[in-house]
Order: structure tokens, then C-alpha cells, then sequence
């Protein structure tokens, strides 16, 4: 067990990060707001407060972010850690993907007393789950990340409160929970795609597991959770799709209107499903058995099928 000490962002690369008392962490890109954040293996690095402070013995004046560092911690000599390993600071995981690095051009430490540190004990990962961290948090080392799922009901009448009930949602909920999910969150949001889309980003952003949409898969000129969708996901997963309207064929030929898609953006999974709750129950109760073998693949705790 050991304790965030600094976290340190910049604005631009090759220059010294500066101190910042928290940070919100993206899935798959790195702290929001920093330079060396992106789609790479190099998303957020850390140095260990020991080495820190043994460099500072020799003479050095040396300010949290002076090695380019995004996170001290203490507890850990990271450098000794296998590649692979795990990292959780509350909801945050992180995966070490590489050990030192090059140094391309000198910095201002090496031009001080002819030395860096972060070459060597540096580390660098990439974030799986994001989330807020702030000075003074606990890190750990960390295994899989919990089973969590977010719930969005599409609904003009009930985002406006002209309905008492989402019993669609309700159902979502029950099942999942009952499946041994973690409840993120569950919102309610009216028949437009844009606010659609943005709620997937975010919940994208943070690597929940699992989001189920509710609601606006049919026909009608308000129907857009499947455009919305698409429209965020980078990758589709048709066979959900097909194995719930297949299921669904069973007890009504309407169930071929469906238009209700699947797909993944970042290390999330996506699936719409139907605005009722028997609905519902008939599609998720297909799907649901082999959703959590997906997740995992998608998180790196499991091989492939």
C-alpha cells in the first residue's frame, strides 16, 4: 500500500510539469489537461518518493514535476514492478507498460549536477478505469477491475417527469445486480442524440464496463439511441444485437423493427435494448451470461474466446 504524494500535469511537452492538487483520469488517454496524455502506451508516469528524495541528497533543487513526472507515490520502487503490473488509486486502475526510457535532450536537472532519475526509476502506464485522484490518496496494487455497469433510460416523457416509473430501468437494474454488477449510475435522458452521445462519451471517458440504453430503438422520427450510439462506439458488436432480436422473434415478429445496436468505445461495452420492461427482460436475460466474458476481454483479464 502506498499514497499519492504529487500529481503534476503540463501544458506542452518538453517542459516541466507543475504541481495540481487533483486530476480527472480518462480511460485510454491519461490525465485531461496533459501534454503527454493520447492514444498510446505512455498515458500517465510515476517515480517513486524514495528515489526522489535520495536524488535531492545530492544537492539538487528539485520541485514535484521537475522530471517530467506525472505522479510521485510513495510505498513503491516502480522500476522493480513487472511490466503488466496493476495499479488502483480509488476508481482509477492503471497497467505499467514500460520501464525508464531514452532521454532524447538533457533537462534542466541533468544540466544542474549532471544527472536524471527518471530514465531509470521512471515507469509509464496506461489508464483502464478513469476517474478523480487527488493528493494524499491511497494506491494499491490491483488485480481485475470491479464488474460495474451504468444504466441510461431513452425517454422524452420521463426526462420531462410525465412518467412516475422507469420500469424498464428498474429491470436493468435488478438483473444486472443480480448478475453480481456494480449499479455507476443510472440517468434519464430525452430522445436527442447529441445528449445521447455526450453521456456515452463520459461514461467511456471513466471505462465503465457495461452501459445499457433503454428506449428509442424503433421507427419513430425521435428513435436515435442506435445513431447515438454509433456514432461513439469505434467498433461494433453485431452478434448482441442479433442474438436478442433472434430471442425476441420467439414470442412477437415485431421484434425484427428493432433496430437496437451493439458496440465498444474505449474499454466499454454498449448495448441498446428496448424501451419495455417484458422487453427487456427477454433481451438482456439472452445476452447477459456472456457480457462479463466480453468485459474482461476488453479490460485484458481474460484471453480470447
Amino acid at each position: 500500500m502506498g499514497k499519492i504524494k504529487a500529481i503534476c500535469v503540463s501544458e506542452k511537452r518538453g517542459t516541466q510539469k507543475n504541481f495540481v492538487g487533483s486530476a480527472r483520469f480518462i480511460t485510454e488517454h491519461g490525465i485531461d489537461g496533459d501534454a503527454h496524455a493520447g492514444d498510446w502506451h505512455r498515458q500517465v508516469s510515476f517515480i517513486g518518493q524514495a528515489e526522489v528524495d535520495e536524488f535531492k541528497k545530492r544537492g539538487a533543487k528539485v520541485a514535484a514535476g521537475a522530471f517530467g513526472e506525472n505522479i510521485i507515490a510513495e510505498g513503491f520502487r516502480f522500476k522493480d514492478l513487472p511490466l503488466g503490473t496493476r495499479f488502483r488509486s480509488g476508481q482509477v486502475f492503471f497497467e505499467l507498460t514500460q520501464i525508464g526510457k531514452e532521454c532524447h535532450s538533457h533537462c534542466t536537472i541533468y544540466q544542474q549536477i549532471g544527472d536524471c532519475i527518471m530514465p531509470r526509476e521512471g515507469v509509464f502506464t496506461r489508464v483502464l478505469h478513469g476517474g478523480e485522484i487527488k493528493v494524499g490518496d491511497e494506491l494499491e496494487l490491483a488485480e481485475k477491475i470491479p464488474l460495474d455497469a451504468a444504466i441510461i433510460t431513452v425517454s422524452d416523457r420521463g426526462f420531462h417527469g410525465l412518467r412516475d416509473e422507469d420500469t424498464s430501468g428498474d429491470k436493468c437494474e435488478n438483473m444486472l445486480k443480480s448478475a453480481g454488477y456494480e449499479i455507476f449510475s443510472r440517468t434519464t435522458l430525452p430522445d436527442v442524440k447529441k445528449s445521447i452521445v455526450d453521456k456515452l462519451t463520459e461514461l467511456a471517458d471513466i471505462g465503465v464496463g457495461l452501459v445499457l440504453t433503454t428506449g428509442g430503438t424503433g421507427f419513430s422520427v425521435r428513435d436515435v439511441t442506435p445513431e447515438a450510439t454509433q456514432e461513439v462506439c469505434t467498433r461494433m458488436a453485431p452478434g448482441l444485437a442479433e442474438a436478442m432480436r433472434a430471442e425476441s422473434l420467439k414470442v412477437t415478429g415485431r421484434a425484427m423493427l428493432s433496430r437496437a445496436v451493439a458496440g465498444i468505445c474505449k474499454r466499454t461495452l454498449i448495448v441498446n435494448l428496448p424501451g419495455s420492461p417484458k422487453a427487456v427482460t427477454e433481451c438482456l436475460g439472452v445476452v447477459l451470461p456472456q457480457l462479463q466474458h466480453g468485459i474482461e476481454i476488453l479490460r485484458g483479464e481474460t484471453g480470447n474466446c
